[in-house]
């Protein structure tokens, strides 16, 4: 994986602060952009595995959120084509199974 989009400049929509958490909470509230992180966990996906694996979500705002998950760092474009997570990405992975693990024992409770 080597295309990556520059990750230097992390916008706040809707925010004045610029706080970091404030731009990953709103990144990662955004529409299938989790779903997109989840499907990309263990393999890099071309975009049509990608929105198969996403049930089909909308090409457009599939892309639109590759775009910014590029931006951000998490997710890059490989010489075959494909989306895999960064390093990054991989990092913000991992800090997520927690929450993951919480959510299978709150579901069964």
């Amino acid at each position: 994986m080597t295309k990556q989009a520059d990750s230097k400049t992390r916008s706040v929509r809707g925010s004045r602060t610029g706080r970091p958490i404030m731009a990953l909470l709103d990144l990662l509230g955004r529409r299938w952009t989790l779903r997109i992180l989840w499907e990309l966990r263990s393999e890099p996906l071309t975009s049509r595995a990608l929105r198969t694996a996403c049930d089909e979500a909308s090409p457009t705002v599939l892309q639109a959120r590759l775009t910014e998950l590029r931006e951000a760092g998490f997710v890059e474009l490989g010489d075959g084509g494909g989306y895999g997570l960064t390093a990054l990405g991989r990092d913000l992975y991992e800090t997520s199974m927690p929450l993951y693990r919480f959510a299978e024992r709150w579901k069964k409770s």
